[in-house]
């Protein structure tokens, strides 16, 4: 092993339907550094080659391994009671199973699964069976994201889905602060065009779910209101001035239907497992706005709070990786790096 063997580096690449965020973490030894950040806007899809190397530009960015995601409509992702079985013998069952579970054409997808913790006051899927996280992405989709990321010179080891990389950047969050406890939380990531929720217990993942209920749609909203150009809103969207209380009326119908569908993922998961949620952390761009995270509060009636996916982490040059200070949007890019732990 030469001088630099040790130091290893991967790059999180969270691809999006308005931006793409770069974000770098560094191993050496056991810890972990941030060591570029970066971020592009992306007009339209068949910009994203241009956009994925404006962001790692930006970030001086060198190292070629990455990770990315797929997220959307033809990911599926399923809460599964199978018979109980060893590992060994799970990806087989559920390539059986799976048909019952998913719209597609088995053939057309490409199939994961693993089993679900049954944690304290689960409701056991019955004797002699589990619960099975069934995750199903439609081929051509994969091979599509793996050919742009070729085609900028890029080195995928590895593409998860979104919804995954924002549990798995508060796990790292969690272990950097030394968080260890078995309260349950909710992650909601609003994007532009889509909303993740993520239900944990401490750092493990209980329940995922995308909604197409998001950053656009309260864009859109504001636009209706002050008959603006939606594009004209984003920027009134950076420097409300007075017109903030406004746009904060125009945005709370969106959010409180934000608000009823993740109600819903709660109900479930308190059924299911006859705890409750007991806090709601808030990430993605839609969530910069004044005043989200009070209207957030408001309409789950228990505390929301933004978050920062690099919080506890060492950032290599301090201020300079700053990002309009403030790293929320990054929460699926620094999940997707987090993979550098096991690689």
């Amino acid at each position: 092993m030469g001088l630099f063997g040790r130091r290893k580096s991967l790059v999180g690449l969270d691809v999006g339907s308005s931006s793409v965020k770069a974000v770098e973490l560094t191993r050496s030894g056991q810890s972990l550094t941030v060591t570029g950040v970066g971020s592009a806007a992306l007009e339209a899809p068949e910009a994203a080659g241009d956009a994925i190397q404006e962001a790692l530009r930006e970030a001086g960015i060198r190292t070629r391994r990455c990770v990315s995601a797929v997220s959307g409509r033809s990911v599926i992702i399923r809460q599964v009671p199978m018979v109980s079985m060893p590992d060994s013998e799970l990806r087989q069952a559920v390539e059986y199973e799976a048909d019952k579970y998913i719209p597609f054409d088995v053939a057309e997808v490409q199939l994961d699964a693993q089993r679900l913790p049954n944690g304290a006051g689960a409701q056991a899927a019955g004797d002699g069976q589990m619960r099975v996280l069934l995750v199903a992405v439609k081929r051509a989709m994969v091979e599509e994201h793996v050919a742009l990321l070729h085609s900028v010179g890029l080195s995928p080891l590895a593409i998860d889905v979104d919804v995954f990389a924002l549990g798995n950047a508060f796990e790292l969050r969690n272990l950097a602060l030394g968080i260890d406890d078995q309260e349950v939380r909710t992650l909601v990531d609003i994007g532009a065009s889509k909303t993740n929720i993520n239900i944990m217990r401490g750092n493990t993942s209980f329940f995922q779910r995308e909604i197409y209920v998001a950053g656009n749609d309260l864009t859109e909203a504001v636009a209706k209101r002050f008959g603006e150009d939606p594009r004209d809103v984003e920027k009134m969207k950076l420097d409300p001035g007075g017109a903030l209380e406004s746009m904060q009326d125009a945005m709370l119908p969106v959010l409180e239907d934000i608000g009823s569908e993740i109600r819903l993922s709660f109900d479930y998961y308190e059924n299911q497992y006859e705890q409750q949620v007991k806090e709601v952390f808030i990430s993605g761009g839609a969530v910069y706005f004044p005043g989200v995270d009070t209207m957030l509060t408001q309409v789950f009636g228990m505390p929301t709070r933004l978050w920062d996916p690099t919080e506890g982490l060492q950032i290599a040059g301090g201020e300079t990786l700053e990002l309009g200070g403030s790293h929320s949007n990054l929460a699926v890019a620094m999940g997707l790096a987090s993979r550098l732990r096991s690689v």
